[in-house]
Order: C-alpha cells, then structure tokens, then sequence
C-alpha cells in the first residue's frame, strides 16, 4: 500500500507471550455497536481493575487478540519495546526529607496550554476498536482530569467530532507531513477549525515499521464502518503516507503555514534536536515510537538526558514510552522532561471500561504523582533535579 493504515501507539507494554499477561478464554461475546466482537473477560486478576497491569489484562481478555496485538506490539523482536519499561526500572528515585514542602502542586504550563497534571494523552490510532464512543471518550476523560489530548491523525473519529464531544478537553493535533502539502494544509486547517493548539509532527516515520503480530493476524485494515476520519478527501479515505522524502524543508513550510506551536515527536539523536531549534520549532518530544518503528533503539527515558542537554533549556521537552507509574513520571521529569505523554495504559482503560476507564487510568497516575511527591519532599513537579535519580546495573 502507498500509505500506512495503522499509525503509532508510542508507549509500551510486555510481548504478548510475557508471563505477566494472563491467558483468556477465546469464547467471544456479541457484537458490539459497531459490529466488532470481544472476547469474554475472564482475567486472572480482579474484575474491577485498579493497577495499570490490570486494566492490560481487562483490556487484553476484552479485545479481539489481533486488535490487542495492534495495540500492544513493536517491530522486529520487540527489543524497544520491552527496553522502554526495563529502563524506568534501572532507575532509582533519591527522597529529600524535612523540607516541609506541603501538598505538592502538579500543574505544567506548554506552549499549547495548560494542564493539571505533567501526564498528557500520547497519540493513538483506532480508539473505536477498543470501544464504540473511541476518541469521544477518551477526550471527555481528560477534560475531566484537566490534561492535554494529543488527537490522532489517524483517529476513528474526526478531530471536530472529539472536540464537539469534550468541549472544555485542550486538545493537540498529531500530523505525519504528507508529500501533498496541499493535502498536508487541509490536515492543519481541520485541526485549527476544531480549536487544537498545538500540532505534534512525528518525524520518526520515513517508513513504516515492520511488526510481526500485525503480519501474524494479518491485521490489514479496520473492520467495515470504521476509518481514519481525519483522512477524509471528498469521497474517499486517504492513506498515511509515510515517506523517505521528508525533510527540514518540510517544517520550514509547516511553519510558514500555521501559527500553531509545533512539536517535533520522534526526536531520539542530539544533533537532530539542535537542528529543531534552528527550524523554529516550540517543543521536542523524545520518542522511539513505542518500539513500533526501527527495533533496537535505545529506550526513550535514556534517550532523554542528552536531548535535554542539547536544546539547554530553550523549548521544552516532552517525553513519551514506557510511562506506567507515578514513579515513573518523576524519574522523567527529574531528567529534564517538561511532561511526559502515555498511550496504552489509555487504550487498556478505555478497552477495560470505555471512558470511565479511562478516567481512573489518568486518576491514578495523578494520584501516584502526587504521593511520590509527597514522598520525595516536593512542593511540586519543578522541584525535581538530576540529583534525585539513581541508576543501577540491574
């Protein structure tokens, strides 16, 4: 295909044959609203998930295995994508003690809004296959949990439609840069029309990845009455078009043609991150595309520090990949990240209980947070350094 159907989920979980991942009966319940079908719940850990390992596993015994495997798989052997959670592991948090520093506060400013919390909801394709409101319902959880919802281009429901859905969400808008800037234009325009404030390019992407689950199932194309909505050109869909001939020249015009901050995603090399900052760009995020692209990255929390250091301070960097708890967020942001984004552990609650789920997903990693804070002698989240983070051999 000239094009790629099945865009990014930036974080990571286990690979489908991990030990942690429970088994599930391959029984099917009735189709839902929009004709796809689960399987039947029957998970080995509780039926009302509160750990982010259990709404995985909530999630993985409602979805149809090819659709869990979508959204759960990497490229190649998956080495990223395992090496994305390992390396938060490696890391060891330092507490500060009596420096009476009271409730944490949690609250992070961007160039495209504010946010109560330093966690945003990373770009993911496809949320109608993990529930029939998809992208809906998951903008209206993050509106209620005061965060930032980086819209998909390749959502199953339109970005005007989202944003009707969850008026008061901040939304952002991901665009791959098609080789047809003029259609490229028209992607910009619809993003603005629907109130996003900033765009997030993924520029990882001169190709697309080669995933061996996704080949496995012969996972090709979303079921009947679903598609990339955004993607929409008169009587047809569009493909994604990933291609090789993306450049800077590429941003330089994408800046010339809206006055929305634009994020490069994607960024994993310092020098790259040096030449962004040439190019006017308002922020960088750190990202190996969740493992889904080249295999064998280095994990984006160890890719952070040296981007940091390259940009000095001079636009914010974002990080994405392997995000699972609170803990997780502060060893980020003590290495220099303004806010970290997750995608799958969103997919999991909303698969696991559609927007409610979600909702207890962000809830919880605010409240991890804000205790780890707590913990650490924090008054807020800018009172991280360096300083408190360890790394060990294991």
């Amino acid at each position: 295909m000239a094009g790629d159907p099945f865009p990014h989920v930036p974080d990571v979980v286990p690979h489908a044959a991990d030990a942690r991942a429970p088994d599930v009966a391959d029984e099917r319940l009735p189709p839902l609203a929009d004709g796809s079908t689960r399987s039947t719940v029957t998970p080995t850990t509780p039926a009302d998930p509160w750990t982010p390992r259990e709404f995985e596993a909530a999630a993985r015994a409602r979805l149809a295995p090819e659709h869990y495997d979508y959204f759960a798989g990497g490229a190649g052997d998956e080495v990223t994508v395992r090496a994305n959670e390992a390396a938060f592991d490696r890391l060891s948090l330092v507490p500060r003690v009596l420096r009476g520093a009271g409730r944490p506060g949690t609250d992070i400013t961007l160039p495209g809004g504010r946010a109560a919390m330093p966690v945003l909801v990373a770009p993911t394709a496809f949320h109608r296959l993990a529930d029939p409101e998809g992208e809906r319902a998951t903008a209206r959880a993050a509106a209620r949990a005061g965060t930032i919802m980086i819209v998909s281009m390749a959502s199953t429901v339109a970005v005007g439609e989202v944003a009707a859905a969850a008026p008061e969400a901040t939304l952002w808008f991901q665009l791959y840069v098609q080789p047809d800037m003029a259609f490229t234009e028209t992607l910009v325009r619809r993003a603005e029309a629907a109130g996003c404030r900033a765009l997030v390019v993924t520029v990882d992407s001169p190709a697309r990845g080669l995933r061996d689950r996704e080949r496995q199932h012969g996972f090709h194309d979303l079921p009947e009455g679903m598609a990339c909505e955004n993607l929409r050109d008169g009587g047809r869909v569009r493909p994604i078009v990933m291609s090789p001939e993306i450049s800077w020249e590429h941003i330089d015009r994408l800046r010339e043609m809206t006055a929305l901050p634009i994020v490069l995603k994607g960024v994993a090399h310092p020098a790259d991150a040096r030449l962004a900052l040439d190019h006017g760009v308002s922020g960088l995020m750190v990202s190996n595309h969740g493992g889904r692209q080249l295999d064998t990255v280095p994990a984006a929390v160890d890719l952070l520090p040296e981007i940091v250091a390259a940009v000095g301070g001079t636009v914010p960097v974002l990080m994405d990949g392997g995000v699972r708890r609170g803990t997780d967020v502060l060893k980020a942001m003590a290495l220099g990240a303004g806010a970290v984004a997750v995608g799958r552990p969103v997919i999991w609650g909303l698969a696991a209980d559609g927007e409610r789920g979600v909702t207890r997903v962000l809830d919880l990693l605010r409240s991890e947070v804000e205790h780890a804070l707590t913990l650490c002698g924090c008054a807020s989240v800018h009172d991280l350094d360096p300083g408190m983070v360890r790394r060990s051999c294991r």
